[in-house]
């Protein structure tokens, strides 16, 4: 560990298997102090379990770095760790941020005015109309809009955002080298093409369930605030929406009809403080503030 910067030890640890989010932060905090820590030592740090402390310190032995390094390069996938000036600074005073983002795309993107969107990944008719209503004139306000390219609203958040001719940024919990759902492969060339792409897994990684909600906390935690068009009351759009809450954020939601499903979310949001969201001023007027 001697022979490689502390930005690529931050590398090496996120393509290690047995630790997660907080025990990777745990480790860096361990190492700024001492820079010469070992996988046992940082495993220790950690308060890692046996099985866990096994699987690590084994995974760790097993990369190698450079060729890893070689390989992302070649790819064109980029990364920023927490250690770095360019991390996005919104999401660095989270709770139980990521130690490292990968990307491809245009990471200037972060410095702008950005806003979670996101929805139900069964719309209805009304949440489309709502977002046509609403994002033209968020896009010429240059609103930047963020979402998690899911099924549903977000798809067309990304979509509609592009038509219109403004930015867009896309959290995804799989490798950047992973469609999913597959149909959004096109759609997802092209935000890393022109736009922005992040996730947090190393390439490779797969769309497990558990990735999501913390996928969740990316997205509320770059941005500004979240709207959500849409989302039954059990939802992932909430998690987000509850996630920018804690992180004292804006959440704004959209009102809808008290018999529809995919509106008794949005509608709980606003009973328990959310702003209601009849026009892209009522967004505006509180992230200009």
């Amino acid at each position: 560990m001697q022979t490689i910067s502390l930005d690529q030890t931050v590398f090496h640890l996120t393509l290690c298997k047995g630790i997660g989010a907080t025990s990777r932060i745990r480790m860096i905090s361990s190492l700024i102090d001492d820079s010469h820590l070992t996988a046992y030592d940082l495993a220790s740090c950690a308060q890692l379990n046996a099985a866990n402390k096994k699987l690590f310190i084994e995974s760790f032995a097993a990369i190698q770095l450079e060729k890893v390094l070689a390989d992302y390069q070649k790819r064109q996938v980029k990364w920023v760790s927490i250690l770095d000036q360019a991390y996005p600074e919104y999401l660095r005073h989270i709770y139980n941020p990521p130690a490292l983002l990968f990307y491809q795309g245009d990471l200037t993107l972060l410095n702008g005015k950005l806003l979670a969107i996101v929805g139900s990944r069964l719309n209805s008719v009304y949440g489309e109309e709502a977002l046509a209503l609403l994002l033209p004139r968020l896009i010429t306000n240059d609103i930047i809009t963020v979402s998690g390219l899911a099924k549903g609203i977000d798809q067309r958040v990304h979509k509609k955002t592009i038509e219109l001719g403004g930015q867009t940024i896309a959290i995804i919990g799989t490798g950047l080298d992973q469609f999913y759902p597959f149909e959004n492969e096109k759609l997802q060339k092209e935000i890393a093409k022109d736009h922005l792409l992040i996730s947090e897994y190393p390439l490779g990684t797969k769309p497990l369930k558990q990735h999501f909600p913390m996928r969740n906390r990316i997205i509320a935690g770059l941005s500004l605030g979240t709207l959500v068009i849409e989302a039954k009351y059990r939802s992932g759009s909430l998690i987000t929406a509850n996630i920018a809450l804690q992180e004292g954020r804006e959440v704004f939601a959209v009102p809808g009809n008290i018999t529809n499903p995919y509106s008794e979310g949005t509608n709980d949001l606003i009973l328990h403080g959310a702003k209601s969201v009849l026009t892209a001023d009522h967004i505006l007027e509180e992230l200009e503030r």
